[in-house]
């Protein structure tokens, strides 16, 4: 008995170290100056403007991700292929790859002076310093969440009910709409619940694809290093006190969206 509270002790003091307090912080620090204080610095224009952008290319990557996720699980889980291995490697590649490093490769692949960057500013479409480099960013960075939660509960229901719904005459968009997607919808939204934290959360890629233009191509996360950077503590907090709220819903949403067990 003794043991197990020293265990659980030690684990509560050790996140509370690590997170609670500093989060906690970031509260008082905002606050301390009076709500009217803050709402003011949230309500600035930029402010609202990078909010907004956060929130869109959060909505993009998730649906890009989301719709890519299942049909990708699908082909690994119901399907056998050369580069199978390949492609299953390659999902983990945003996990392992360092976001600065994707937002320099973006920055080479789409810049003016590369060949693909070149046609695509023949055709008035703009990449680099626009908010599709945000989103293709964004996009990059978080593909991996829905698959890999996807891929597990396809192998643990098999094929047996797919196959039963095909032999009574569905086709195969009727299999997947009344059978598959009822089957790992759970894995479906926990997947998205997490993709759409990283893709919130997301700064090493943005900060450098997007260029940093204040009210055009700053996300909230670029905001608050401007903020910092330019001395504005205040608006500094404030915007990280909103990326900490959305933070805290997508926590609650991912607990909700977990299958209950018992211990």
């Amino acid at each position: 008995m003794i043991a197990k509270l020293t265990l659980r002790t030690l684990a509560l003091g050790y996140l509370a170290l690590l997170l609670a307090f500093p989060v906690g912080m970031v509260f008082v620090r905002t606050f301390e100056e009076g709500l009217g204080t803050v709402l003011e610095a949230v309500s600035r224009p930029a402010a609202l403007h990078a909010l907004w952008l956060t929130l869109l290319v959060a909505v993009i990557a998730v649906v890009a991700n989301t719709v890519f996720g299942i049909i990708c699980a699908i082909v690994l889980v119901r399907h056998n292929f050369r580069g199978k291995a390949l492609l299953n490697t390659l999902l983990d590649l945003p996990l392992a790859v360092s976001p600065v490093v994707v937002g320099l490769a973006l920055l080479l692949v789409y810049g003016r002076t590369s060949l693909a960057g070149g046609w695509l500013a023949e055709l008035g479409i703009r990449v680099i310093f626009s908010t599709p480099g945000i989103v293709l960013a964004t996009i990059f960075v978080s593909l991996p969440f829905v698959v890999r939660e996807v891929v597990p509960v396809l192998r643990e229901i098999g094929t047996e009910q797919e196959q039963a719904a095909s032999t009574l005459g569905a086709s195969p968009l009727q299999t997947f709409r009344l059978v598959t997607l009822p089957a790992i919808r759970a894995g479906v939204a926990y997947g998205v619940v997490l993709t759409t934290a990283r893709a919130i959360g997301e700064f090493g890629a943005v900060s450098i694809i997007s260029g940093k233009l204040a009210g055009r191509t700053e996300t909230l996360t670029v905001y608050v290093e401007d903020r910092f950077q330019s001395f504005d503590l205040v608006g500094c907090y404030a915007a990280s006190v909103v990326l900490a709220l959305i933070a805290i819903v997508t926590l609650l949403l991912t607990n909700l969206s977990k299958p209950r067990e018992d211990y």
